[in-house]
């Protein structure tokens, strides 16, 4: 089978405008994600999580190396890819249903096509009877729903979720994990999960990617096999627990390397 996404030896460098300082972000990146799969991203803080997720949705260029979608290069911005940010940035003035139809109306979609499809979104995500609901009358939970149901509206091919549930309490992050699984398995489209916190990535995953400290590159690639759907009380198993172990330990090398390489240079 032939991968979705395939990323090849990917390079990024910032340029301080200002200083004129080069910042070397990734350097050689190199992995694949096949059709349907969940793959979770995770590292050290700075390691180049989201400037590799915003490459593969066309949002920074590559300084070096290349990205695919089904064989062809990412050049920017396409509406075969759809973004889920940390924050839901969602409208103020305009209902649940009205925040789910934007993207539809801005590519010209007829608002009553737009009107069907944004209700199939809302009542996957479990929004039914909320559609005529401001965002301030939500939950922070329920607002991430929104953002979810709006990018999946849009039939995009590859879902990238840019730490979603950062900003909620453990109790909703945890719940809304769950219905993040439900949601996936019942459209089973190729989703990339950024994602500070280990075990989300390990209870979500098909597989999961370790990045290195910066730059960012593919320390290690583990096979996450508890078999589908999963229940949370997966966490607690103790082969999950190894694995979650065994993940901290490679981030911890990390981090540990680089405070070295720090003090080296102090």
């Amino acid at each position: 089978m032939s991968p979705k996404v395939e990323a090849t030896d990917v390079t990024v460098r910032y340029q301080n405008p200002h200083t004129g300082v080069a910042t070397l972000a990734l350097h050689g990146l190199s992995l694949n994600v096949q059709p349907g799969e969940f793959l979770s991203i995770v590292g050290p803080s700075g390691c180049g999580k989201t400037t590799f997720l915003y490459c593969l949705d066309g949002l920074i260029p590559l300084s070096g190396g290349r990205i695919l979608l089904d064989g062809k290069s990412i050049s920017g911005p396409g509406r075969d890819r759809a973004v889920v940010f940390q924050s839901p940035s969602l409208l103020p003035w305009r209902t649940v249903l009205r925040n789910v139809t934007y993207g539809l109306e801005l590519q010209g979609i007829a608002l009553r096509e737009a009107t069907a499809r944004a209700h199939e979104m809302i009542t996957l995500v479990g929004l039914r009877g909320f559609e005529h609901y401001h965002p301030l009358e939500l939950s922070g939970g329920m607002q991430q729903r929104v953002n979810l149901a709006r990018a999946l509206v849009m039939e995009a091919e590859v879902i990238l979720l840019d730490e979603p549930f950062a900003a909620l309490d453990a109790q909703t992050r945890e719940f809304m994990q769950a219905e993040l699984m439900r949601i996936w398995q019942e459209t089973r489209k190729t989703a990339v999960f950024i994602t500070h916190q280990i075990n989300e990535a390990l209870y979500l995953a098909d597989r999961v990617v370790v990045l290195s400290g910066r730059p960012g590159r593919v320390k290690q690639i583990l096979p996450i096999d508890f078999p589908r759907p999963r229940e949370l009380r997966v966490k607690r198993t103790p082969a999950f627990l190894d694995l979650e172990d065994q993940i901290w330990g490679l981030i911890e090398e990390e981090v540990r390397s680089a405070l070295g390489s720090g003090a080296a240079h102090a």
